[in-house]
């Protein structure tokens, strides 16, 4: 049987790249998946790669309108929440030099502020047994260059599992992180030849990450196969914050 039968699924960011690949693998796994993003094209592309079981639901995370709009449909349509996947997020390199107010605010909205809050505006769905999965980064643990706000937002995200693992567990709900390294996705297809070589020598697995690989490991933390695993952190990064 499917390891997500009859489970219902929030994923933000789930128009593209990871948060698409995870849906497509939750509903392959038997969910019923919502999914968020703030561009109406490509969440309507997304639905129709998905095929089934998914609803698009347009909206800015950073308005807490649209937060409410969100969970509003899932109860209505659904009742309840079983899965959170917390996805969506901004990655804008910059110098410490040359970061602005705007960079600096547009970063921490988006990551962690809207982060906090969709996880709070989901927990009234929420009960026994259901589990949130945060997508955070080894960006968060390791210091990259130009990625100050990113990495900075990134660590908060880890935080934030450990607290809310703390506060959530007389709930039974679990709160785990999932921390891509590098993967091959659309937004790498902006990056010179050059730049992704070097990145790829990096990772002592000498190789970029696929979107599935990373689907593969949020559909463990978010199903019962993790049952006894709260609060923590798993690396999918090809051993390159491990060794």
């Amino acid at each position: 049987m499917a390891i997500l039968s009859g489970k219902i699924a929030v994923i933000t960011g789930g128009n593209s790249g990871i948060g698409l690949a995870i849906a497509q693998r939750f509903v392959a796994e038997g969910a019923f998946v919502f999914i968020t993003g703030r561009r109406q094209e490509e969440l309507d592309k997304a639905v129709a790669v998905i095929g089934e079981n998914v609803e698009a639901i347009r909206g800015d995370l950073t308005r807490e309108a649209d937060l409410e709009r969100l969970f509003a449909r899932v109860g209505a349509a659904r009742g309840r929440l079983d899965i959170l996947v917390a996805n969506s997020g901004v990655s804008e390199p910059s110098r410490l030099e040359d970061i602005t107010p705007a960079h600096y605010d547009r970063t921490f909205n988006l990551n962690a502020r809207a982060t906090l809050f969709t996880v709070q505006k989901a927990l009234p769905l929420m009960s026994k047994g259901a589990a949130i999965v945060l997508v955070g980064s080894i960006a968060g643990s390791i210091g990259t260059p130009e990625y100050t706000t990113y990495g900075a937002t990134k660590a908060a995200l880890r935080s934030y599992a450990r607290t809310w693992t703390s506060e959530l567990a007389a709930r039974g709900i679990r709160v785990n992180t999932l921390s891509p390294g590098p993967i091959d996705t659309p937004m790498f297809a902006q990056v010179t030849d050059e730049a992704r070589e070097a990145l790829t020598g990096l990772v002592p697995l000498g190789r970029l990450g696929l979107p599935r690989e990373v689907a593969a490991a949020a559909l463990f933390l978010a199903s019962d196969e993790s049952s006894y695993i709260a609060g923590a952190e798993l690396c999918i990064d090809g051993g390159m914050a491990q060794v």
